[in-house]
């Protein structure tokens, strides 16, 4: 094997470049409002979110509509224990599936699709997620991120006439970006996409390719060699999954989600044609995250119809499982939990509702939204999942087949935990998303300081620099000090007589998020250009950030229920709940910002990479099997058999 090919020859990059094509990637500008960005500048809009927005009445009925034909498919056609058991979707349901319409949900009617409203997307998703997770995954992953949201976005109408209408009837689709060495460091992509002649030849090996395994199209993150007459960079493709060169090498399996269809897919150069290329050479990453914006938030979804199982589950067992003479839901210990799956999972439809609302009617940038709801969503759904095992007991820990097996009822407790641990790491882990959502908190103020902390700048560079940042800040810090939020009458709307405060979770939300800029600044100024180093610093600026979304989009929702008339009562005591709940968490946060290990953490960890607590070790045995760290993804012909199962 040539030095040329071998895995270690994937390209090479500094961390600075791997920063730079990441910020290529970003979209640079803010030309519609953003709550979200205007929460972390310490500027509370309230205008920006209430009154609720709301959908089209025609939207409103087409969408119910298709909800009580599918939630009539998922009572009569699906059975989630046969899927767990058999660790597949059976290709009746997929068929099913399609007849009904559900792989065109967000696609035009005019290409054959449903034309759903993302709100709408996403109570089907949360429908059928609810039925198994794996079927939530198969039609996310084939319209959230698949063939069809990027050629909505960036397709030239010849592609859109050509792909929407069989993946909206006929044909599944999937993503493929991840690579075996490579996550989130698209800078280090190795696939590549040569052009010749009208054709684009690829190369490279693709990772946990969600659908990939019974795809017929499929959209193709590959890098594109710079050369006379291409610009080169990373570059989106849609790829027919039976091209000669494309073969999947294996079906994956995982913890949770057993019947998902995720694979490994090799490129042996395979011809793809360039009127099949997404956009310009070079745009593949932007179109990856704009397309993430509205896309992530499916995952949310899917968290929320989970919450409204823990729920169900947790309020049906705890009031027939006595303990000590009464009800175990009555024992403080219990009903804490309880509480906490009720008022999160209220909070959590509020925050996807309103975010979705957002998308629909495209006034606001949602991108920072979006994110938070999938940040949010994935880390609040587990903890309810892990409170619902431990509501259950014994019966938690015990699998839905055994219990049914002993003759009680098969409730699957312990596979929701499974199924949900997967949605903090899929579409950016919880530590990207904290990255990423940091990215653009701080962005107004890289925007008019950024020059300052550049060490490529000049010194005339500099001084700009700092004469804007100057600027800026003497009309912006003055505004921190004082707001509505200290003023006892603000936001009474939220106080309607015989219903609990809400104003005044507002008005805490107001002053915290003024306390939240003023710490970002203050941490900008002490520590500047290392600032990005200080991950465990900027995930808690940003969880301090969810926590103020969702406890505004619960007020908001809450007021909206009440105003309606649709248990409006019940609603504004689960907002209270809610939020006196996320204050807690807020303060603990706040608290952590200044006062950690995190300094300590540093040297621990470059103790334990250096060998210095070896000795920590001793006394096990590693059950692990041999075999390298990493697959060899050597570009090449496959030598395994192709398991692509395509759905007739």
């Amino acid at each position: 094997m040539s030095a040329a090919t071998t895995p270690s020859s994937r390209p090479t990059v500094t961390e600075r470049e791997a920063r730079q094509v990441a910020e290529a990637a970003r979209e640079q500008d803010w030309r519609k409002p953003s709550f979200a960005k205007e929460l972390f500048l310490g500027r509370f809009r309230l205008d920006l979110i209430h009154p609720h927005p709301l959908p089209a009445d025609d939207d409103v009925q087409r969408g119910e509509e298709f909800l009580a034909k599918l939630r009539d498919f998922c009572e009569t056609k699906i059975d989630g224990s046969v899927i767990e058991r058999d660790a597949r979707i059976p290709d009746q349901v997929i068929t099913g599936l399609k007849e009904l319409g559900a792989f065109g949900m967000k696609i035009d009617t005019k290409y054959g699709g449903l034309g759903l409203t993302q709100v709408y997307y996403n109570k089907a998703l949360a429908l059928v997620g609810s039925a198994n997770p794996a079927i939530g995954a198969l039609l996310s992953a084939h319209q959230s991120i698949g063939v069809p949201q990027p050629l909505k976005m960036f397709g030239t109408q010849e592609q859109k006439d050509t792909f929407l209408p069989r993946c909206a009837r006929t044909d599944i689709s999937a993503f493929l970006l991840t690579e075996p060495d490579v996550g989130s460091d698209p800078a280090r992509l190795a696939t590549t996409a040569v052009p010749e002649g009208d054709d684009y030849v690829l190369d490279g090996v693709k990772l946990w390719t969600t659908n990939g395994v019974v795809a017929d199209l499929l959209v193709v993150m590959a890098r594109v060699p710079k050369s006379e007459g291409h610009k080169g960079g990373i570059t989106a493709f849609v790829v027919e999954a039976a091209s000669e060169g494309v073969t999947v090498e294996n079906r994956n399996a995982f913890m949770g989600l057993r019947g998902l269809e995720n694979g490994v897919t090799r490129f042996h150069r395979v011809r793809v044609p360039a009127a099949n290329r997404i956009g310009p050479e070079g745009a593949g990453l932007k179109i990856a995250l704009t397309t993430l914006n509205t896309g992530r938030l499916s995952l949310p979804a899917m968290c929320v119809g989970a919450g409204k199982w823990c729920l169900k589950i947790a309020r049906e067992w705890s009031a027939v499982r006595e303990q000590w003479g009464k009800p175990v839901a009555l024992h403080e210990a219990v009903g804490s939990k309880i509480s906490f799956i009720a008022a999160t999972t209220f909070a959590l439809e509020a925050v996807l509702d309103l975010s979705s609302q957002m998308a629909d009617e495209d006034r606001n940038d949602i991108r920072i939204e979006a994110a938070l709801a999938k940040l949010y969503g994935s880390e609040m759904a587990c903890l309810m999942a892990d409170e619902l095992v431990q509501i259950r007991g014994g019966r938690g820990f015990e699998t839905a087949a055994s219990l049914e097996a002993r003759g009680e009822r098969a409730v699957p407790a312990e596979q929701i935990l499974r199924d949900l641990r997967i949605n903090r790491i899929f579409e950016g882990s919880t530590e990207i998303m904290h990255l990423l959502i940091a990215r653009e908190a701080v962005d107004a103020h890289l925007s008019v300081a950024g020059d300052l902390i550049d060490p490529d700048k000049t010194l005339a560079d500099k001084a700009k620099a700092g004469a804007q940042a100057g600027a800026f800040y003497a009309k912006w810090l003055p505004k921190l000090v004082a707001g509505p939020g200290q003023l006892p009458r603000s936001y009474a709307d939220f106080h309607p007589s015989g219903h609990p405060d809400l104003a005044a979770h507002l008005r805490y939300v107001e002053r915290t998020a003024r306390k939240l800029a003023r710490s970002t600044f203050y941490a900008m100024s002490r520590w500047q250009g290392r600032m990005e180093t200080k991950q465990g610093f900027l995930g808690r600026i940003v969880d301090i950030g969810a926590e103020l979304f969702a406890m505004s989009a619960a007020c908001v929702r809450a007021e909206h229920l009440r105003a309606t008339g649709d248990h409006g009562r019940e609603a504004y005591q689960l907002a209270d709940a809610f939020c006196r709940q996320s204050r807690i968490r807020v303060e603990e946060l706040f608290g952590r910002l200044w006062t950690n290990t995190d300094d300590l953490d540093r040297k621990v960890v470059k103790g334990v990479l250096g060998g210095a607590y070896e000795w920590l070790e001793q006394g096990i045995v590693d059950p692990s099997g041999d075999g390298p760290w990493i697959a060899d993804a050597t570009p090449g012909a496959s030598q395994r058999e192709n398991v692509h199962r395509p759905i007739p």
